[in-house]
């Protein structure tokens, strides 16, 4: 049997993460170092060869690659993790962002908890089970994906990646913090742009130009009362949907009659919902409230993911962890996964309170709970 990795050694894995700065390029700052994910693949994929890995590169978008690694087992299943290597912005950060220190039971820095510290837990097995000379007992697969917090493209690409070798998964954890309690479905999302075109004129003689601004207010005001209509549908095992304007933006100054007006909107999904059945909808609500010719960009469309907790998958993680399934209110990469994976949960130490947030940190206790539950997982 494995001996499994200290706290010490664990936390000390995280921290030399957290130390490489992988901020996503869309939120990327002054200090946010070198942005995207090159250092650390390099990084994760050296690691990963060192522990007798079987390394694949698979180019994403330029200059941004997910970085795979088999270990073939003793049997002919595939389990596989999926850890995005990617981070969301440190500009708002009141922590030192990259410094990865250790104290009071923590490791802190950005990604600490999102998700790096899944991916240090990996990490530190890959090398215990390399130097033990152990092999797992089902053929293993550890996905570092990139553009997970921004474009959602990595997850997508290993799953084509996947297709293309024809290989179906029997078991895939994508990572997250969830406090290493399964989750077995979350919400999906429509996010997309409206702008209303009206006619700039004089602020002093309104009546010449068309105020987009107002337009879009009646616009938000359609959208809000469609969020209230969907509160009264019944709950589905995902909850109920949700529909919220988060960015509004409009006029060129302050003597100026506004002839553009622009609102952003998120809408999350329920099992079941169809999100292009779902755009073609608030496309067509949003147009009947406008007086104004209306564009609309679509952003992201991403289904929502569902499986029942009673599958065998669920079951063991749950009983392994100590924790009672649940289904969670935030997107994770496992959407992209339905048919090259039998089974798919999310799971990953620390909570999700602490991601992105102006202090990220992660409990060196959940981390080893962790490396608990994939040692018994992996069979070793």
């Amino acid at each position: 049997m494995l001996s499994l990795p200290s706290p010490t050694h664990l936390s000390a894995w995280l921290s030399r993460l957290v130390q490489i700065p992988s901020v996503t390029p869309e939120q990327a700052g002054p200090r946010s170092g070198e942005a995207g994910e090159v250092r650390i693949s390099a990084a994760v994929a050296g690691w990963f060869a060192q522990f007798g890995g079987q390394v694949h590169w698979h180019e994403i978008l330029p200059g941004r690659s997910n970085v795979y690694a088999i270990w073939p087992g003793r049997t002919e299943r595939w389990l596989a993790v999926d850890i995005h290597t990617d981070t969301v912005g440190v500009e708002q950060m009141s922590d030192p962002p990259f410094d990865g220190r250790i104290a009071d039971g923590r490791v802190y820095g950005r990604g600490a908890v999102d998700t790096k510290a899944s991916l240090a837990v990996v990490l530190a097995l890959l090398e215990a089970m390399h130097a033990a000379g152990q092999q797992p007992e089902s053929n293993l697969l550890i996905a570092a994906t990139v553009d997970e917090e921004t474009g959602a493209t990595g997850a997508p690409g290993f799953a084509d990646w996947l297709r293309a070798r024809g290989l179906l998964l029997d078991e895939l954890v994508v990572a997250e913090p969830t406090g290493c309690t399964p989750v077995h479905g979350h919400k999906g999302l429509v996010r997309m742009e409206f702008t209303a075109h009206g006619l700039a004129a004089h602020s002093a003689q309104p009546h010449l130009g068309r105020n987009a601004i107002l337009v879009g207010a009646r616009v938000a005001l359609a959208l809000e009362a469609e969020h209230n209509r969907l509160q009264t549908t019944p709950a589905s095992a995902l909850g109920i949907p949700q529909l919220t304007v988060v960015l509004i933006n409009g006029g060129i100054g302050r003597n100026v009659v506004p002839d553009t007006c622009s609102l952003a909107i998120d809408r999350r999904l329920t099992d079941g919902e169809d999100p292009q059945a779902v755009t073609a909808q608030l496309i067509a609500l949003a147009a009947a409230a406008s007086l104004l010719p209306l564009t609309t960009e679509v952003w992201r469309q991403i289904p929502a993911f569902y499986q029942p907790s009673s599958g065998g998958l669920v079951t063991r993680m749950a009983a392994w962890s100590g924790q009672t399934p649940t289904v969670a209110p935030y997107g994770t990469n496992a959407w992209a996964y339905g048919d090259v994976a039998r089974e798919r949960i999310v799971l990953g130490p620390g909570s999700i309170d602490q991601a992105h947030a102006a202090v990220e940190w992660v409990e060196i206790a959940q981390l080893e709970k962790l490396a608990g539950v994939f040692a018994r997982w992996w069979g070793l």
